[in-house]
């Protein structure tokens, strides 16, 4: 029960049901061409924001209220509906079957309070009408024309939540009397409102329109894990729709429906659905009200048996957890089965995608994901799954093109809804930069290139799964996974006996694949269907049903079982592994076995880190195996012989390693220091920064374990209320990592700066400090985590992207973040003895935050533009070994 509604007496309560509305177009409009739904999962959709994708009318750009700049990312571009209508062809020709397009209606131009424009349409002043910068309502219907004579459908994006930001509190709020501290929000054409009724009734000082109950009279969200706050508070300012009241629901039923009927949508995104009741949706999909029916009927009655409705739910589980996998389930679905949703966006998917492509966890962490996504969801085809969005980071702005490529593929061979977020087809790197010349972002020149790489690979890779329904409506079964680290991951999708075969190999180096237990007959042929890069081998299971190969570094393949052949029986024997007597080793240990000839004893997979063996003259052999990077005891290794000339593999052997950490530095940080280089910088003008300081470094810690390294950061505060998967908000860190100087870098050649380090700190406007270089830095906030080498840093450019990244742990109370580098990271040093670590702290979104000279809603203050980028700073930081002074 809402706070808002809890104040309403009974009396106004049925006043406000029973108020007519007003100035509304009727329920009955002209019913638009009815297309057949389609069967969704078969659908590819593309996802573009309307303002950024193409312009058709430079005449609707400027709407004379300050709010048309493309030099601006906040500010209108000019991205229109006729420039949607006149590049279908192109998306079209990508693969795509279905278009997304961010919320087209009418929306607040400009708000005052945060310098900010509603170019991306989720800041709505009224539901039922086309914003003028996207042009008109017959534009609108001629976009849906057009997509539904290609066999094409539309998606619109919607918000129930909220609408734009026209309220909200000077001081502090007193929820016994909304009414102090208020404040309206009058835009540059006065108005304090939306304009559509009922949502103008905004105003809270007004007995009237107090008692209507439209809004929640709240403040921001504080902690986004209070469930009171997360229904009912303002997120971001923007003001809270009462959506138990009915006459909300009515009204919301009322403008969306009418889109169905008046333009011929053929499904809805439904944003911030975290923030509105679960319950909320039974009503407005299934309610019987005959005026204003549920969005499900109104479609039905249109001849879209199949109407998809699928709800943004932004949370991102860690390896092991299903919270927030359970939480979306809850909008498909309640207690007792009833629908909700058709679908949720699969957010805790593509955490996974991420962290196993781009920053190199284990792919166990994928594995797990799978399964529970099966086990959870009852319809987990029906949820669209991404790689990019315009809500996160783009993936490569800190992943690597292979593994972009790879994190498409997997996510076409996996169920759910493919969705391409405009741009990602071009290699986009900015989350929203427009597609055409004039637009934000776009470096002067069009990107519809249709013969460009990202193109191409991903038509390719899009033809494949809508040419095998086993992929788009198989069921996944999980073959392989490395619980280590990167390396190979492999599962099977089955449809109605109709298998495929998908295989990874997410590391930078070679992985071996040994013994894939794939179910198929002895000598069952695999046809490939796929490969990244062109070239798959033909494969033949073996006497077990089993196949054994190497895999080259980020490579992706996809098979299919075809005819039976007779297995040849290898010439030689399969090299042996002998038991070993522990299996938890705090240190190197000896391993041995029996072999013919010279073998490889490979560990975790990782091929090219194998140590190759000779057997003595009575064939046995022994060596040592290698744990510098085994840091976490709770993980099990694996060890196998490796014979690559017969492709025959011994029977592995698990072991779990127990590692010590031994302190290298301790620097306290001076505190309530976080005010720039010089002293004079000052916070965002949002209390949650200058309160809490949440920049503030106090002491800085590090750790060494063999070459693995361990950077441990006590702060001022941690704060959390986005509810950040790391751990942390309204604070970036940026860690460098000067390796020991043993580098011959008086010659200047291409490779010295990977050899010798960078002095620059890539998009920070600085360098660091005392000479020191850098050869990787971190750069992590809430939301990312991403781990650069100095190959290609400059100031503008952020460096190389390597794996696998830091884990990133945090302890609230004790209000410390902690970074581990494993020794694979920093490029396996034999030691951290004189290395050097440098610490800052900022904030980031979508690139580190902006600077000006006075301090903004979103921006810190204190120097140009093109100050340095730093708030606080800790290092250099020398190491030396324990117990060196």
């Amino acid at each position: 029960m809402s706070v808002r509604w809890l104040t309403m007496g009974l009396s106004a309560l049925l006043a406000a049901c029973a108020a007519p509305q007003q100035n509304q177009p009727a329920a009955q409009v002209t019913l638009a061409p009815a297309m057949p739904s389609p069967d969704w999962r078969d659908q590819i959709i593309y996802f573009a924001m309307i303002d950024r994708f193409d312009d058709g009318d430079p005449g609707n750009n400027d709407q004379g209220v300050g709010e048309y700049d493309p030099g601006r990312g906040g500010h209108y571009s000019g991205g229109d509906l006729r420039g949607l209508t006149q590049r279908l062809e192109y998306i079209h020709d990508l693969g795509a079957t279905a278009l997304w397009i961010t919320p087209p209606v009418a929306n607040q131009w400009w708000n005052p309070t945060r310098e900010h424009t509603g170019y991306h349409g989720y800041w709505a002043s009224n539901f039922m009408a086309v914003d003028a910068h996207y042009g008109t309502l017959a534009d609108y219907r001629k976009l849906s024309e057009s997509l539904h004579q290609r066999g094409m459908y539309l998606l619109q994006d919607i918000v129930v939540n909220h609408t734009g930001d026209y309220f909200g509190y000077d001081g502090p709020w007193d929820p016994a009397d909304p009414t102090r501290n208020f404040r309206r929000h009058p835009d540059p054409d006065g108005n304090s409102a939306p304009t559509q009724p009922p949502f103008d009734l905004n105003n809270v000082l007004d007995p009237a329109q107090r008692a209507a109950a439209i809004y929640h009279y709240t403040p921001n969200v504080r902690d986004f894990a209070d469930p009171e706050q997360e229904a009912n508070f303002q997120m971001s300012g923007l003001d809270d729709l009462n959506t138990e009241n009915p006459r909300v629901r009515q009204a919301l039923r009322q403008s969306y429906g009418w889109w169905i009927r008046e333009v011929g949508v053929d499904g809805f995104r439904v944003d911030t659905a975290f923030y509105v009741p679960p319950a909320f949706f039974e009503d407005f999909l299934y309610s019987a009200d005959t005026r204003y029916p549920g969005i499900d009927r109104v479609a039905r009655a249109a001849g879209r048996e199949q109407f998809h409705v699928f709800g943004e739910g932004f949370v991102l589980d860690a390896p092991g957890s299903e919270a927030g996998m359970r939480k979306i389930d809850r909008y498909i679905r309640g207690e007792n089965g009833q629908p909700r949703m058709p679908g949720m966006i699969n957010f805790p998917l593509y955490g996974s995608l991420v962290d196993v492509y781009a920053r190199g966890r284990p792919t166990a962490d994928l594995a797990e994901r799978i399964e529970a996504m099966m086990r959870i969801h009852t319809q987990p085809h029906l949820m669209p799954s991404f790689i990019d969005n315009h809500d996160v980071d783009r993936f490569l702005a800190g992943g690597s093109e292979a593994a972009l490529r790879q994190a498409l593929l997997a996510m076409l061979t996996l169920p759910g809804i493919p969705t391409i977020y405009y741009g990602t087809e071009q290699g986009f790197r900015e989350p929203r930069a427009a597609m055409f010349a004039a637009g934000y972002g776009s470096g002067g020149r069009d990107h519809f290139d249709t013969q460009s790489p990202w193109f191409q690979y991903l038509k390719s890779a899009i033809a494949l799964r809508r040419s095998h329904p086993v992929l788009s409506r198989g069921t996944p079964e999980i073959l392989h996974r490395n619980p280590a680290g990167a390396g190979a991951l492999a599962w099977r999708m089955s449809l109605e006996g109709e298998q495929a075969i998908v295989v990874f190999n997410s590391s930078d180096e070679r992985t071996l694949l040994d013994r894939l237990p794939t179910a198929l007959a002895p000598g069952t042929r695999l046809r490939p269907l796929f490969a990244i890069d062109g070239k798959a081998p033909r494969l033949q299971s073996d006497g077990a049903g089993r196949i054994s190969l190497e895999l080259p570094p980020r490579s992706g393949y996809v098979w299919q079982p075809g005819d039976l052949e007779a297995v040849t029986a290898p010439a030689r024997m399969a090299p042996t592994l002998e038991p070993i007597s522990n299996s938890v080793h705090r240190e190197d240990f000896v391993i041995a076995g029996r072999a013919s000839r010279a073998i490889q004893i490979v560990v975790d997979g990782q091929l090219d880190q194998a140590q190759t063996v000779e057997p003595d003259a009575s064939g046995r052999w022994t060596t040592t195996v290698d744990t510098g990077d085994m840091l976490d005891p709770g993980i099990e290794h694996h060890v196998v012989a490796w014979d690559g000339e017969s492709g025959q593999a011994s029977a592995g052997l698990n072991f779990h390693v127990q590692r010590e950490w031994q302190l290298l530095a301790d620097l306290p940080d001076p505190e309530g220091d976080d005010h720039g280089p010089d002293g004079g910088y000052q916070y965002p003008d949002d209390p949650g920064w200058r309160l809490a300081r949440p920049a503030d470094i106090q002491r800085v810690r590090v750790f060494g374990s063999g070459g693995s390294l361990r950077v441990e950061l006590t702060m001022h505060q941690l704060l959390t209320p986005w509810n950040p998967p790391n751990g942390f908000d309204h604070v970036a860190f940026t860690l460098f990592v000067e390796l020991p100087d043993d580098r011959d870098c008086s010659a200047d050649s291409a490779s010295r700066r990977s050899r010798c380090g960078a002095r620059e700190m890539p998009l920070q406007n600085s360098e660091l400090p005392q000479q020191m270089r850098w050869h990787y830095r971190v750069r992590a906030h809430g939301w990312s985590n991403a781990l650069f080498s100095a190959e290609g840093a400059s100031m503008d450019r952020e460096g190389t992207a390597v794996t696998p990244t830091a884990e990133i742990s945090t302890d609230t109370e004790a209000r410390t973040v902690t970074f581990t580098l494993m020794r694979a990271a920093l490029g396996r040093p034999r030691t951290l003895h004189g290395a050097k670590v440098y610490v800052n702290t900022w904030d980031y979104d979508g690139g580190y935050r902006a600077l000006a000279p006075i301090a903004g809603p979103n921006n810190f203050g204190g120097a140009a533009e093109d100050g340095a980028r730093i708030m606080d700073s800790s290092g250099p930081i020398l190491l030396r070994a324990p117990g060196e002074h």
